[in-house]
């Protein structure tokens, strides 16, 4: 279910994934809440393109630590790639 980052305390929330469509961020959100998974998402920048590097807006998912591994099966039984970068790779 979606969560303000507030409802989750002072816990360091784990970056899930980046959907850069729009189509793929109503998809994810509404896979999460489907299996009743708590996640928060912000929007904010990347850096993409491969000739021309540019910054760009995407949809940045967050969960729990404890329902992140929960959270990539889900995510990998459905289709999405998962995320596995560092959190201050953004």
């Amino acid at each position: 279910m979606k969560r303000e980052a507030a409802w989750f305390g002072d816990a360091q929330l784990d970056l899930l994934y980046i959907a850069k469509k729009l189509r793929d961020a109503l998809r994810l959100e509404d896979l999460l809440t489907g299996q009743g998974i708590d996640y928060a998402v912000e929007t904010d920048e990347y850096v993409g393109g491969v000739l021309f590097r540019s910054a760009r807006v995407g949809a940045f998912f967050y969960v729990h630590p404890d329902a992140l591994e929960r959270a990539r099966t889900v995510m990998g039984e459905n289709g999405f790639r998962v995320y596995e970068g560092r959190q201050d790779d953004r």
